[in-house]
């Protein structure tokens, strides 16, 4: 995988989706900060850590998931090195058992494709039809990086600025504990 060694600040100036100028948008219309390591699309974790090397900081889990009766869609972020196991979710949650959810309502509430999804595209889910969930364990993290709705750019984030966009999107996280065993 090629990766730009280089660590941005800010929007990029070449061509880009309308999706990732939008997200950008939002992030410079904040006045939030944030750097940007771009690279070849990332589809494995050792990907993910070759790209952390370039943002100096941890890349986390963004999972899409949705009940069984596919009424209820949750995104939650979690470190990119700790197991997910549904179960320990679930009951944090007083939900039933929680499924991956279709790429077509990834596309439908936030504009992306599976491998892309983080909390920056939580600005497209104007109807709230999504719940973010963030594991207190990523809290611990000085940035949090996601996607800009494609995965051939990583976006660096402040923690505390990351938590202000998802409020300005409207998405009020509840935070849990997700157990390991």
């Amino acid at each position: 995988m090629n990766i730009d060694n280089i660590l941005y600040n800010g929007r990029p100036t070449d061509n880009r989706s309308v999706v990732e100028m939008a997200i950008y948008d939002k992030l410079d219309d904040l006045g939030i900060d944030y750097q940007r390591a771009d690279h070849e699309h990332a589809d494995t974790m050792e990907d993910c850590l070759a790209i952390e090397k370039v943002l100096g900081a941890k890349i986390c889990k963004n999972l899409f998931l949705c009940n069984r009766q596919k009424t209820n869609f949750y995104m939650l972020l979690m470190p990119g090195d700790k197991p997910f196991k549904t179960k320990f979710l679930t009951s944090q949650l007083n939900c039933a058992r929680l499924s991956f959810a279709e790429a077509d309502k990834m596309q439908e509430y936030l504009n992306t494709i599976p491998g892309s999804v983080s909390a920056l595209e939580l600005i497209f889910d104007t109807d709230n039809n999504i719940q973010l969930v963030i594991d207190n364990d990523l809290m611990i993290d000085e940035y949090i990086c996601g996607h800009p709705g494609i995965n051939t750019s990583t976006v660096r984030l402040l923690r505390d600025d990351m938590l202000r966009y998802v409020r300005e999107a409207k998405h009020e996280p509840i935070f849990i504990d997700l157990a390991t065993e």
